[in-house]
């Protein structure tokens, strides 16, 4: 069987559409997968077992990045075509069935609209894949040792970035000698260019306990290396579904993006994301974006109003709801 799977552009929406690229594996056993999807996420897809080829889109003028990917897939038939971009490319090769995205503002959350590309009323946990080059890679930098706490401080406008010195007080007191992991040591996953937005956060942990990793890997050491994480907390961004999708306790910072995970049912926050936990600020996502896309779009930070305390009080809840990660260590 020849399937395409045409996915996301950014880190943070490819990572969640890794669950739904895996139910189709697991639906069609022998099936061999050519992915095409931003360049940036293309890392994520690279470990897939299942996978045939990989296609990262550049984007290239108006249309450039299309006509190259119909360059690429036009001489194949495919047998199932899938398409979470929403996208009139699935009609323009041969196919035996094709499944597009659709928003459907009858749902209340876009992953139950991209669940539904393929008649799942809920989305499908994510899924990191890793093969042993980069889970060898990741027990070089992480070897056993101390818990470690993972943190993904950026993102993809300064609106939703929870200030680095704060980060960097949220490490240190999880890390602490009295906090849920003692003596653990910090992972900062960023990219290259971010490096000094996370400044205060590398200058303001012990350097003995500090992982920086900031441009230092690729998605897919850096998902071996979450792998090995006991706990992640970070803004509305890539590494936070990332870290979903490695399996371990994630905390997602929010404020004026509304997030995916939905109101919480009673501690859980999303079936599909039984991990997570959610903390935001007081104000809501309206109040802190404004009317206007020039007030949405205003540079800044709109986190302030979110606590170390109220992370660290949302970070030792949802570790002892679901215990920690790699280690399998358990807080009390």
């Amino acid at each position: 069987m020849k399937l395409l799977f045409l996915g996301p552009t950014y880190v943070g929406d490819a990572a969640m559409a890794t669950g739904i690229l895996a139910e189709l594996c697991r639906r069609y056993p022998a099936a061999r997968a050519t992915v095409a999807c931003g360049k940036v996420a293309a890392p994520l897809f690279a470990a897939l077992p299942n996978l045939d080829r990989l296609l990262p889109i550049v984007k290239r003028g108006r249309v450039g990045h299309w006509l190259d990917l119909w360059r690429d897939c036009v001489g194949t038939r495919w047998d199932l075509v899938v398409d979470l971009r929403g996208s009139a490319f699935a009609w323009c090769v041969l196919a035996g069935q094709r499944r597009v995205f659709r928003p459907d503002p009858r749902k209340a959350y876009r992953t139950q609209a991209l669940a539904a590309t393929i008649g799942f009323a809920e989305l499908p946990p994510p899924v990191m894949w890793t093969g042993p080059s980069h889970d060898a890679e990741a027990l070089r930098l992480l070897p056993p040792g101390p818990p470690v706490l993972a943190l993904g401080p950026t993102g993809n406008r300064p609106a939703k970035i929870w200030p680095a010195e704060r980060f960097a007080e949220l490490a240190r007191r999880l890390t602490g000698p009295r906090g849920p992991l003692p003596g653990g040591r910090v992972v900062v996953l960023a990219a290259p260019h971010e490096r000094e937005i996370v400044r205060p956060l590398l200058d303001g942990v012990p350097p003995e306990r500090m992982i920086d990793l900031v441009g230092r890997v690729d998605l897919t050491v850096a998902g071996a290396v979450l792998k090995r994480a006991d706990f992640f907390a970070g803004n509305d961004t890539g590494p936070l579904f990332m870290a979903l999708g490695a399996g371990i306790p994630a905390l997602g910072l929010f404020g004026p993006t509304p997030g995916p995970f939905g109101p919480p049912l009673g501690e859980q926050v999303a079936s599909w994301a039984p991990k997570a936990g959610v903390v935001r600020t007081r104000e809501s996502v309206e109040e802190l974006n404004g009317s206007t896309e020039a007030e949405r779009m205003a540079p800044g930070t709109r986190m302030e109003s979110l606590t170390v305390d109220a992370v660290e009080a949302a970070a030792v809840a949802l570790l002892r709801r679901v215990g920690s990660g790699a280690a399998g260590r358990n807080v009390a």
